[in-house]
């Protein structure tokens, strides 16, 4: 393992939510000079730049220089960068290496780790393996979640766990190491993240990663009713493992939705393998009520229920939120960046099952455009295209009944109206709230 005392390191994306504040400060107590460069602009670093005001960082913003790779001793690189940027790629061909915080960690960590990975489902599904293992073990939780555990390091032994969330960005840069997980859940797969991956067949061979290098000793846990499953078991030496809702026993659970009770038995599933019973799962998640925009209940006036579900961006997502409550009683959110996913599902739930669908965003007009023939030939739900959120909102709170839900719901990216899909729910949960 290398030793980062005295190495010139080069942190490549600190991002506008601070995507590489952690690393960057956990390298600097390792004693690693750090340059951190990013080709955004100071201003919008700025709140970045601020949480690391006072430790010893050179800042290199508004542009990359080549020398910043190409002499440096190490390359920590977002993954949100891909791995064939032009200046990865001028490192590589200095012979500098090239690395990322989950990788810095992993191979850093002495604890069994269990991975979580997936299209939607996987922040649910990780939380809840965490309660659930937290029942019996020592056990930490991080990676995509937001949370580094880089600091955690020290307190971390090896009779604990890790469980961590990994997206695809993160397995694609993890699959030059061979490594795979003790277990690996991997929760549902849809066409995802068109833009970085440009195909569907590249994004699930990142995801693959996350089963690809196990042992005989290693464990898969898959979806029984995926259209994938075969192609992940296909690339697996560990013991594979089904979780589904058939013949299960259910758990009881605070959260709405088939998708959370799915989530629920396949964080069981994963946790089994470390010896947790039924009954210490269902301890654990007994009150769990969820993670921040993921179906969050953010507000209840005159019998209106108002749910949070801004994570969905993708129309399968959407369409599962839309699916946890009693036909034509939610009035959904919809709409917003188009990343060219077909959202013809999404149309045909909405018709179906809404009572009301409020567009908004670059795909709004598209939506309600799609859906008014079939609503003007005495088909569903209402149609509206409402444009943007607060609009949105206004009308949901005007239209709504009680016994009804408001769900912002997108199955569209926040990109355009909003620089990421907390802020899009932050919003929606101000407005739900005013007087």
């Amino acid at each position: 393992m290398d030793q980062l005392r005295g190495q010139r390191v080069t942190v490549v994306g600190l991002g506008r939510f601070g995507g590489g504040i952690a690393v960057s400060r956990w390298l600097v107590e390792q004693g690693a000079s750090v340059l951190v460069t990013d080709q955004a602009k100071p201003e919008a670093l700025q709140d970045s730049c601020q949480q690391l005001a006072g430790v010893p960082i050179q800042f290199r913003l508004g542009e990359h220089r080549d020398d910043d790779f190409t002499s440096a001793d190490l390359v920590v690189a977002s993954p949100a960068v891909p791995p064939d940027n032009r200046y990865l790629q001028m490192a590589r061909q200095r012979g500098v290496p090239i690395t990322t915080e989950i990788r810095l960690f992993i191979e850093r960590c002495p604890a069994p780790i269990l991975g979580v990975t997936g299209t939607k489902g996987k922040s649910t599904a990780t939380a809840m393996l965490g309660d659930m293992l937290k029942r019996r073990y020592v056990t930490w939780v991080g990676g995509n979640m937001g949370k580094s555990l880089l600091f955690d390091l020290p307190q971390i032994t090896t009779d604990h766990l890790v469980v961590l969330e990994l997206s695809s960005f993160m397995l694609e840069y993890l699959g030059e190491t061979r490594w795979s997980p003790h277990v690996a859940l991997i929760t549902m797969v849809a066409i995802d993240h068109i833009d970085r991956h440009h195909t569907f067949d590249n994004y699930l061979e990142a995801k693959k990663n996350l089963v690809r290098f196990q042992t005989e000793n290693d464990y898969a846990v898959l979806y029984e009713d995926s259209d994938c499953r075969t192609q992940f078991a296909s690339v697996c030496k560990g013991r594979v493992l089904l979780y589904g809702l058939k013949d299960r026993k259910r758990f009881a659970l605070a959260l709405p939705g088939e998708h959370n009770q799915l989530n629920a038995q396949a964080a069981f599933a994963a946790a089994s393998v470390m010896n947790i019973t039924w009954d210490d799962a269902q301890e654990a998640i007994r009150n769990f009520t969820g993670l921040p925009h993921r179906l969050q209940l953010v507000h209840e006036h005159q019998g209106v229920r108002y749910y949070n579900d801004s994570i969905a961006t993708i129309p399968e997502a959407a369409i599962a939120a839309l699916e946890s409550f009693p036909p034509r009683t939610v009035i959904q959110i919809v709409g917003g960046y188009d990343k060219k996913i077909p959202l013809t599902s999404l149309h045909a739930a909405l018709l179906q099952r809404a009572k009301m669908a409020l567009c908004i965003g670059e795909t709004g007009a598209a939506i309600a455009q799609a859906i008014e023939p079939s609503v003007g030939s005495g088909g569903g739900a209402e149609v509206y295209n409402c444009r943007d959120l607060p609009t949105a909102v206004r009308m949901a709170r005007q239209r709504a009944r009680s016994g009804d839900v408001v769900l912002l719901s997108p199955g569209c990216a926040s990109y355009g109206q909003f620089r990421n899909f907390e802020e899009r729910g932050d919003l929606f949960t101000k407005l739900v709230r005013e007087p």
